[in-house]
């Protein structure tokens, strides 16, 4: 039950952290960084993967380059849905989502470490025993 908000929480305190290092993301608030954070969460989840698949020969041709304008591409769709963030510029949407991702990375890892979240090799499937 904690999982979804504490991932949330990580994604908010990574676009703050967004919003300082790169020009043309603006964020208003820290509510407004909750929002878009899940905003950011549905889109890469339903959009995303769509508009992957759409542009898989674009993709293929550019050596996945192309995979940068998709990533810039959901996340003004971001910053169009969520009042208080906003995306300009070239740099913010393109640089924006990297910093996002390297930034939700390293705070994923700090709340995997202090156990507050479970990484994906430590799910144990049902009958399995401990290991010691």
């Amino acid at each position: 039950m904690l999982t979804p908000f504490l991932t949330a929480l990580a994604t908010a305190l990574s676009l703050l952290i967004v919003d300082l290092v790169v020009p043309g993301v603006n964020i208003a608030n820290f509510p407004a960084a909750m929002i878009a954070a899940v905003v950011v969460g549905l889109i890469n989840g339903s959009v995303k993967p769509v508009l992957s698949a759409l542009s898989l020969p674009l993709n293929f041709l550019s050596f996945g380059a192309f995979s940068l304008v998709i990533n810039g591409l959901c996340f003004w769709l971001a910053a169009v849905l969520v009042p208080g963030f906003s995306v300009s510029g070239i740099i913010g949407f393109l640089v924006g989502p990297v910093i996002l991702t390297f930034a939700n990375t390293f705070i994923n890892n700090y709340f995997v470490e202090k156990n507050l979240l479970s990484s994906g090799s430590d799910v144990k499937t049902q009958g399995e025993l401990p290991s010691r």
